[in-house]
């Protein structure tokens, strides 16, 4: 699941072990995840970037 951290926190990453950034990342569904997403609301479920088109990348 891709999620971003609400404004203004920051969520540490256990298994990378460096903070959330703020335009989210690819996490696994975890306990650890699901709680911060479903119980304390500290992260919110967010689209992935949409990867560059052939086109932007020459």
């Amino acid at each position: 699941m891709f999620v971003k951290p609400k404004p203004g926190l920051m969520i540490r990453d256990p298994d990378l072990g460096d903070f959330l950034p703020a335009e989210g990342r690819e996490v696994p569904a975890t306990d650890y995840w699901n709680r911060l997403l479903h119980i304390y609301r500290d992260v919110v479920l967010a689209d992935p970037p949409a990867p560059p088109s052939p086109a932007e990348e020459a």
